[in-house]
């Protein structure tokens, strides 16, 4: 992942015929060396936080990439995406009653408790106002759906909706802003 420092690293091995051991403490090479590691280290951590922030959506398309694989690869009624929904919705519900229930009386709630809760009252608000998912209604949308891979940018070129409570479709764009 270093390639900024693996190509200063090789430049400055050539003009120095091989001996980069033999650098001084405060020499431009030496410098040189430090900020492309510095560089590096930078890009690695955005690049982290925008693998965390893109998890969500990640494992959202994978569980509904495996609802169409249980469908054998078909589109699905909406009643069935409904039903989807609300597995996706409550998938939490279990570990939060576990976590609920190991808390002593009296005690407040733990860190991983309220995080939860966070978590399903926030997916419960998003499927009464509007899920966003991919569109399962659409053929050549759920085929592409079920060769997803798991990569963020093969994301893209599958279409996404929004699917209310009520029932009404809305056609969105990816990536979410709201998400």
């Amino acid at each position: 992942m270093a390639r900024t420092l693996e190509k200063t690293r090789k430049q400055i091995a050539k003009k120095r015929h091989g001996k980069i051991e033999a650098l001084h403490e405060k020499s431009r090479d030496s410098k040189r060396l430090h900020r492309a590691q510095v560089r590096d280290d930078r890009l690695e951590k955005l690049a982290e936080a925008r693998r965390k922030k893109d998890q969500p959506i990640l494992a959202r398309a994978a569980f509904f990439q495996e609802a169409v694989r249980q469908n054998g690869n078909k589109p699905l009624e909406l009643e069935a995406i409904q039903a989807k929904i609300n597995e996706f919705v409550h998938q939490h519900d279990e570990e939060y009653e576990e976590v609920k229930k190991v808390r002593r009386p009296g005690r407040p709630p733990s860190t991983k408790e309220d995080l939860l809760k966070m978590k399903i009252t926030a997916l419960q608000k998003e499927q009464r106002d509007g899920f966003y998912l991919p569109d399962l209604t659409s053929e050549s949308n759920v085929q592409l759906l079920s060769k997803f891979e798991g990569s963020w940018s093969y994301l893209t070129s599958i279409a996404w909706v929004k699917i209310s409570a009520a029932g009404s479709i809305k056609p969105s764009k990816f990536p979410p802003q709201s998400l």
